[in-house]
């Protein structure tokens, strides 16, 4: 081969490797911004959605800071004040039924959610009342389809409990510390009203008390 071949092919030997090359780095742009791209909207995502959540958390309190405010029509009261918090061993004879405080057992009655089937003690329920637990009951006036509804409700909300007691004069009532309400069906709005502004209320003489660890029958 002369020289002048030779110097021809390593010129275009030359030429393919540069133009390779400069595909590669074409290649590398083309990645990079693709990651760039790919990078921002998901972050733009993200930071949409933080502020959704937010926004949404934001207006759950607001939700739940308002029926705090507004009374619940129908309830009865009593005066926090005069209701007795000791501890006792001896049985409680309570003004109302079901009682809505006044001196109670050391055990509370475990108020996660739970549903029991069977009357539990006033003096260990009145305990989870204390801690800023609602107390739903019923009496064999409410329906099976009540009772399975306020089942479903309880089981989803913590620091609720739920029992029949069928010495009680509605079909349906709803108990927290000073405060009971008291319904026919389970259809009854009050009845989330009373849940979301008692869980923990204003009224709870030991807000963020256990409800985990008490008695469970």
């Amino acid at each position: 081969m002369s020289k002048t071949s030779k110097k021809t092919a390593a010129a275009a030997r030359r030429t393919k490797i540069e133009e390779a090359r400069r595909a590669e780095r074409a290649r590398e742009r083309r990645s990079r911004i693709l990651t760039v791209t790919i990078s921002t909207v998901i972050l733009a995502g993200l930071v949409g959605w933080g502020a959704y959540a937010i926004n949404d958390a934001n207006e759950k309190d607001a939700r739940q800071a308002a029926a705090a405010k507004k009374p619940v029509s129908g309830e009865k009261s009593w005066d926090a004040g005069k209701l007795g918090r000791n501890h006792v061993e001896a049985a409680v004879t309570y003004p109302m039924n079901p009682p809505v405080g006044g001196d109670h057992h050391q055990a509370w009655m475990t108020c996660e959610g739970t549903v029991y089937t069977k009357a539990v003690p006033d003096v260990n329920a009145v305990h989870s009342l204390e801690h800023g637990a609602v107390w739903v009951t019923y009496n064999d006036k409410a329906v099976d389809a009540d009772v399975e509804k306020l089942a479903g409700k309880v089981s989803k909300t913590p620091y609720t409990l739920m029992s029949p007691n069928p010495d009680q004069s509605g079909p349906i009532m709803l108990s927290a510390w000073g405060h009971q309400l008291s319904v026919d069906t389970a259809a009854d709005p009050r009845i989330d009203q009373f849940i979301t502004k008692y869980v923990q209320g204003a009224q709870t003489p030991e807000p963020g008390a256990a409800c985990s660890g008490g008695l469970t029958a």
